[in-house]
This record gives C-alpha cells, sequence and structure tokens, in this order.
C-alpha cells in the first residue's frame, strides 16, 4: 500500500475511536479497520467497560478467513486479560497479517507488551502513523501510571 492510503486508513481508525465516547470511559476511545485487498471491511471501536474494545468487535464482523487482513488501530492492543480477553492475543489466533499501531500504550500494564504478543505470534507491525494526531485525540484519556 502507497503512503497515502495508509494514511487514509489510519484516519478511518481514529475516527472510528472517536465515536466510542463518552461509552467507552474510563477505556480510552481506541479505533480500528479492517482491510482486505485495499478495501475496509470492518470498522471497530471500543465499546463500554466490559464489552468488545475496538479491535475485538472489528474482528467480530468478519469472517473466519483472516488471510491476507491488516489492521489499523488507534493504540496498541491490549496484551493482558481485564474484563476483556487480550486484544494482541485475540489478533494473533485469528491470524492477521499486519497490523499497523498509531501509538504505543503508556499505560504500564501494557507498555510494548501488546507488540511483543504481536511479534511472537508472527503478526508483522508497524508503528508511528499519525501518532502526532492520535496523540493530540488520546492524550486525556491514557494511563500513564498504575
Amino acid at each position: 500500500m502507497d503512503t497515502a492510503s495508509l494514511r487514509f486508513f489510519m484516519k478511518q481508525a481514529l475516527l472510528e475511536g472517536r465515536k466510542a465516547l463518552p461509552h467507552c470511559l474510563p477505556n480510552p476511545p481506541i479505533g480500528c479497520v479492517v482491510v482486505k485487498n485495499g478495501q475496509i471491511i470492518a470498522k471497530g471501536h471500543t465499546q463500554k467497560p466490559g464489552e468488545h474494545h475496538a479491535e475485538a468487535m472489528a474482528l467480530s464482523l468478519v469472517p473466519e478467513d483472516m488471510d491476507g487482513l491488516t489492521l489499523f488501530v488507534t493504540l496498541e492492543p491490549c496484551s493482558f486479560q481485564g474484563r476483556t480477553p487480550s486484544c494482541a492475543k485475540t489478533i494473533v489466533a485469528r491470524k492477521v497479517k499486519k497490523v499497523f499501531v498509531g501509538i504505543l500504550d503508556p499505560y504500564p500494564r501494557n507498555n510494548g507488551a501488546g507488540m511483543d504478543l504481536l511479534h511472537t505470534g508472527g503478526v508483522e507491525t508497524e508503528i508511528g502513523l499519525l501518532a502526532e494526531e492520535i496523540e493530540k485525540d488520546l492524550n486525556a484519556y491514557l494511563i500513564r501510571q498504575e
């Protein structure tokens, strides 16, 4: 994919994340889009606490065949089980090919651990697409200490 397409898809994830407010709180308003063959085939955003995170919502809308799928997600997928399963583990289990992540999650329980799970699971990743814009959007909602 060319740079303009990558930026377009991440912008769509950012816009999708904004739909999460205010019902997602205290979780951050994350957005995710699933792309196959250059087309968005599913979108998701963080639901109210205890329900789907953005990645899980988007993937729940996709049939079992994950061949060739790319995810664009505004914040690093979670690595741990809380009220919901780990998004990073779900992405690996669903055999997603590549994930573009806007920014790393500064939350100490996750900071880099979600990316590690994706790498270990064989998922290609890139971090930093539209990072400055995403950071501005999410900054007030991110937890930086426990």
